[in-house]
């Protein structure tokens, strides 16, 4: 059974720590046998969330697009910048766009709380932005997510990486890999039960 996953990268800047860190997460994934679908919070071009908004203009096509992705999805892989001490604005609007009833009628949050997730985090600061990972992680289990033990959070990211895009420490980058790998067999086992 091919476990398919959705990279969400909560960063939207063109060369993105996250998103470096969660393409090894993301080929640890691979090697365990999950579909992976990158995507960034910023693809979608999302208005900030406000129930008057949603209430006067109705869910955005953007939206309906995203949602649509999720629930093609058994599983989800997270990197959670860091912004003054917590997750990105543009990553937890994602969330609270995705949760929203679909087209349909039916509620959004089951396509969070459907999902196994993980999250990794990579920040410049020595802590490797761990209080996003760990406040995102409380945003996903809020919302009924099984949030994988295993994360990974990379401090001092900018010096971290080889020109290939590998870190540079092997032990960390197997741990990173080990994340997205993790993910996959929990997700495997779960769908056998």
């Amino acid at each position: 059974m091919t476990i398919k996953v959705i990279a969400l990268c909560g960063s939207g800047r063109r060369h993105s720590l996250n998103r470096k860190l969660l393409e090894i997460s993301a080929q640890g994934a691979r090697e365990a046998g999950g579909e992976i679908t990158f995507i960034s919070s910023a693809d979608y071009q999302l208005p900030i969330y406000e129930g008057d908004v949603e209430h006067t203009h109705g869910v955005p096509d953007s939206v309906r697009d995203l949602q649509r992705l999720f629930e093609e999805h058994t599983a989800l892989l997270v990197a959670s910048p860091e912004h003054n001490g917590g997750y990105s604005a543009s990553l937890k609007n994602a969330i609270d766009w995705i949760s929203r009833p679909l087209a349909n009628g039916k509620p959004g949050i089951p396509l969070i709380s459907t999902k196994v997730a993980a999250v990794v985090s990579a920040s410049p600061g020595p802590m490797g932005g761990v209080r996003s990972m760990l406040g995102m992680r409380g945003v996903l289990e809020k919302l009924g997510a099984i949030v994988i033990p295993q994360g990974f959070s990379l401090g001092n990211a900018h010096l971290a990486f080889t020109e290939t895009g590998r870190l540079a420490d092997e032990k960390a980058d197997a741990e990173a890999r080990l994340v997205g790998s993790r993910l996959v067999e929990v997700t495997r086992q779960l769908s056998r039960q």
